[in-house]
């Protein structure tokens, strides 16, 4: 059988209730006798002094037994809370104010009668009970001299059995019952009324308990899990709200994952279809011309040979460039790049990726410029990571700049930082194309046709090597007009050059 919560919370909340009880009335019990007792003994410590010192069968020792069991009989009727024994130096009864038969022991311990008598008194001082072998009881004691000489001693009981029976009838009686009914009473309103306040607190708890069940039957499907979960306070100082709050929170965030993995996974399997299209076309063009040359290679003229060979190496590096880019997206996906970085001048850097392109740019007629053309800013970055995002980000604009266009590689200081444009004078990308253009294999609609194959990925390959420079590469674009690449890197001052 299941036990919830609530019922473990009760059934041990009761248990640690009666233990604490038991434990409470035993030690209230013990405590007001042990108090009473002290009270007792405290206030007749000196009866058996006072009758040894006033009494003449006592005064100047004792030689009759009779007489002197005779005079505790009387003193026992005038005071039946006491009974009286006297004893020898040893302990040994001689005589007593019992009925013949009701005393049980022959002789009492002298050692709690001498720690009584002594200076080094710790009250309640219990000695034999005479009555009873076993029990003890308080009581009064003092010496017995005869010419100085230690004769006996005067032993009172304090409560002796008369005084028991008076009392153990007192505990049965009605009033002491009732007492005891209110008190079993009171003390079950005040377990029921805590139980009550456990079942009150631990509501929230079962609630969020069910909720996390019906998560886990769905199989953490938020879409399939039903929509009667609790609602809980986020602004609440109960700490039960927060976790469930907290509890919302993952579940809404793991839903999210969970729709952004699948979303991932579609575009990992329409990337991987769409590279093996655009890896297939150039091998399949090479592996053509391979051919011809292998079968017909000896009919052929040297000139159309020439041709095949010059559209086969095309085709190949084609092929590897396409290889090239898969590989660096995946290794940036996969956080496996070590970033190496350091101040270097930037100009240096712009100039000699500018003087890269300056072939194909003037095949193109376009004139491409480092804005400002000479200055001294040093940045603190990797300059393999951002020669790289240059390069595709100025072959981007070369290839989307019809003739006769403008590349401007513009330098200025910005919030503290460095800031980078690459504007062209191209086509420029659409509103609605233009928040797609990082994403791995899209490609915009008025992408300027040339002879060679793109796989798209030269963008998502910048964006995430520009993060990995903790920076954001933005863009802006007019169609028509032209699109502008913007990023910014660590200025490094003088002083740390210096340094």
């Amino acid at each position: 059988m299941k036990i919830c919560f609530y019922q473990r919370l009760a059934i041990s909340l009761v248990a640690v209730f009666m233990l604490v009880m038991i434990a409470c009335f035993y030690s209230t019990n013990e405590l007001q006798k042990l108090t009473q007792q002290e009270a007792e003994q405290k206030l007749h410590i000196g009866l058996a002094e006072h009758l040894v010192r006033d009494n003449p069968l006592l005064k100047e020792g004792v030689y009759d037994y009779d007489a002197l069991g005779n005079l505790f009989h009387s003193l026992m009727i005038l005071g039946p809370n006491f009974e009286f024994y006297y004893l020898d130096p040893q302990g040994k009864i001689l005589t007593y104010s019992a009925k013949p038969g009701k005393v049980k022991a022959k002789t009492v311990d002298i050692g709690p009668i001498k720690h009584l008598i002594g200076d080094n008194r710790s009250f309640p001082v219990e000695g034999d009970d005479p009555r009873q072998l076993g029990r003890h009881k308080i009581f009064s004691a003092a010496p017995v001299y005869n010419d100085d000489k230690l004769q006996g001693y005067l032993y009172v009981i304090i409560g002796g059995e008369r005084y028991d029976s008076i009392l153990a009838s007192l505990k049965n009686s009605q009033s002491m019952r009732e007492i005891a009914i209110f008190l079993v009473v009171g003390l079950m309103l005040l377990l029921v009324a805590l139980l009550v306040m456990f079942k009150y607190f631990t509501t929230p708890l079962r609630r969020l308990s069910d909720d996390m069940e019906k998560v886990r039957e769905a199989d953490f499907h938020r879409d399939q899990v039903p929509r009667d979960l609790a609602v809980w306070n986020k602004n609440s100082h109960n700490e039960v709200d927060r976790l469930g709050c907290a509890f919302t929170d993952m579940l809404t965030h793991i839903d999210n994952q969970f729709e952004q993995l699948s979303k991932i996974d579609t575009q990992r399997r329409v990337l991987l279809a769409d590279l093996s299209h655009d890896l297939r076309t150039p091998l399949a063009s090479l592996q053509g011309y391979i051919e011809t040359l292998a079968l017909n290679g000896e009919t052929l003229s040297k000139q159309d040979r020439d041709h095949f060979v010059d559209v086969s190496l095309k085709n190949a590096k084609n092929l590897k460039h396409l290889i090239d880019q898969i590989f660096e997206l995946a290794y940036l996906e996969g956080g496996q790049v070590t970033l190496h970085q350091e101040p270097f001048p930037l100009g240096e850097l712009l100039h000699d990726v500018a003087a890269k392109f300056a072939l194909d740019a003037q095949n193109k007629n376009i004139q491409i410029r480092v804005i400002p053309n000479h200055f001294e800013y040093h940045v603190f970055a990797d300059i393999g990571k951002l020669e790289r995002v240059l390069t595709n980000l100025i072959a981007n604009a070369i290839r989307h700049t019809p003739q006769k266009g403008k590349i401007d590689l513009a330098v200025a200081i910005h919030n503290d930082k460095l800031r980078v444009d690459i504007r062209d004078t191209g086509v420029g990308i659409s509103d609605k194309e233009i928040a797609f253009i990082f994403d791995a294999r899209y490609q915009a609609s008025n992408t300027e046709k040339d002879t060679c194959s793109h796989a798209g990925l030269g963008l998502a390959i910048c964006q995430k090597l520009m993060a990995l420079l903790n920076s954001d590469l933005t863009v802006e674009s007019k169609l028509g007009k032209g699109t502008c690449f913007s990023f910014e890197l660590t200025l490094v001052n003088s002083n740390a050059l210096a340094h």
